[in-house]
């Protein structure tokens, strides 16, 4: 049996004190032992951003960092996004603007794209530097554009 600690992070904005392996991922942590599905697991290699998650506001690839790493920090989720009013404002313009088709690599670049949106960046260098590193099979990106395209025009008229 491996070594286990114990951590207490914050996910989601909710206080967790938890058991874990020292060597599991913080992907797998959040995905077996949180039950936090949203973050989904393609390349295993940080690659592919499809595990992308916000550690301390920051987009981080969640197959690359160890659970017990994450230890005091705070972790948000695709889950964080929405909330009893619905969608946020990108999930629902990637809903409008098909910028999804099979979902898979969905979560990654919606976490991706709320990180550098809270940190002051703006649509051209997401859609330049943000989605470069995001692979999507399915979209071609067209709709992941236009959709950061309307959640920043969107944005500015209010």
């Amino acid at each position: 049996m491996s070594e286990q600690r114990t951590i207490t992070l914050t996910v989601n904005g909710a206080p967790r004190t938890e058991q874990v392996e020292v060597r599991t991922l913080l992907s797998d942590f959040l995905r077996h032992q949180l039950g936090l599905t949203g973050t989904h697991l393609g390349c295993e290699h940080g690659v592919c951003g499809a595990c992308t998650v916000i550690v301390d506001g920051g987009a981080i690839r969640s197959c690359l960092m160890l659970a017990v790493q994450a230890d005091g920090h705070d972790v948000r989720t695709v889950e964080s996004l929405a909330n009893d009013k619905g969608l946020s404002g990108f999930q629902q313009a990637m809903m409008d603007e098909h910028g999804l088709q099979c979902g898979f690599c969905t979560p990654g670049i919606l976490m991706s794209v709320a990180a550098a949106e809270a940190s002051g960046t703006g649509p051209d260098e997401i859609k330049a530097d943000v989605l470069d590193g995001h692979i999507c099979r399915c979209t071609g990106y067209n709709g992941i554009r236009a959709a950061i395209d309307k959640h920043f025009s969107q944005l500015q008229e209010r």
